[in-house]
């Protein structure tokens, strides 16, 4: 796994251990997986934008995955891109305050959320949420995080 971290809002900054907790979140769903994925660490505004842009809908959320084009041509030798998840530091801080959470398990599910949506994961319908959730159950324990669905 070839993992690129951005970090926009300094807002970010009250995970201590950021980086390491989004290697650790995405090595446990990309077990082997020698595909890129870039992480960037936004805000509210950003996502909006993007949201409004790629999903026609005026508002920020949580997390954005953007899977890469399956044909896109790369160097000799080079990892493709699997993706790129971008996640909005005040949304995510608002839902685990809500959610009685740590941010930084909250955020954690995201990146795992993130990437198993740019691995084709969805959540449109019943049965793909029902698969999906559990899926994320499984990756977040090895993590040591518990049931984020748990009420």
């Amino acid at each position: 796994m070839n993992l690129d971290i951005e970090i926009e809002h300094e807002g970010w900054q009250a995970i201590a251990g950021l980086e390491e907790l989004a290697r650790r979140a995405a090595a446990a769903v990309l077990v082997d997986d020698a595909r890129a994925v870039t992480l960037l660490f936004s805000d509210d505004s950003e996502i909006r934008v993007l949201n409004r842009e790629w999903r026609g809908q005026d508002k920020p959320t949580n997390v954005l995955s953007f899977p890469s084009a399956a044909d896109m041509a790369l160097p000799a030798g080079e990892a493709p891109p699997l993706g790129d998840i971008i996640l909005a530091y005040e949304t995510v801080a608002r839902e685990a305050a809500e959610q009685n959470k740590t941010f930084a398990d909250h955020t954690a599910h995201l990146i795992v959320h993130g990437i198993l949506h740019l691995l084709g994961y969805d959540h449109m319908e019943d049965t793909e949420a029902e698969e999906m959730e559990a899926r994320e159950r499984t990756i977040l324990a090895t993590l040591g995080i518990t049931d984020p669905y748990a009420t």
